[in-house]
């Protein structure tokens, strides 16, 4: 079953651009915003990552930490990352795992275009699923989520 607001976030391991791992359970005392997207140089998806990566700043000082997870691999990432600039990582579920454990995959086992909010605690204070991923949460909708989950300290760099 998939987790819903008030329930712990799944914690999970991945490898992710710069060659870096990123654990979740890592992050706590921090609001983290994971923001699942179907693929790497999509238009929507490229669109989606550049408006939060143009807003970054916002988040820093609500002291939450961005994560980008896709299925494709860190070479694709990193590729993807460096084209466009985005100063926040893209993590790697290549076998699908995370998703799966998010309730983010659709009934062919694609990615649903996703964002959570989780807080200090790792409980999930925000959860929005798409059905279609012709459109993505605006930042604004994640920084009000964010402040409600307790983002007030400075994030990790």
């Amino acid at each position: 079953m998939a987790p819903r607001v008030g329930d712990p976030a799944p914690d999970f391991e991945l490898s992710g651009t710069g060659g870096a791992t990123f654990r979740l359970a890592d992050q706590r005392g921090h609001v983290v915003v994971l923001a699942f997207y179907p693929g790497d140089d999509t238009p929507v998806c490229t669109r989606q990552l550049s408006a939060y990566n143009s807003d970054l700043g916002d988040f820093s000082d609500l002291g939450a930490v961005l994560w980008g997870i896709s299925p494709q691999g860190v070479a694709s990432h990193d590729a993807f990352s460096c084209k466009h600039g985005f100063d926040f990582p893209l993590l790697a579920d290549v076998d699908k795992a995370v998703a799966a454990s998010y309730g983010v995959l659709g009934p062919l086992g694609f990615y649903r275009r996703s964002v959570f909010v989780i807080d200090g605690g790792g409980i999930i204070r925000y959860a929005k699923r798409s059905f279609t991923g012709l459109t993505f949460e605006p930042t604004a909708a994640l920084l009000a989520a964010v402040a409600g989950a307790g983002g007030t300290r400075p994030a990790p760099r």
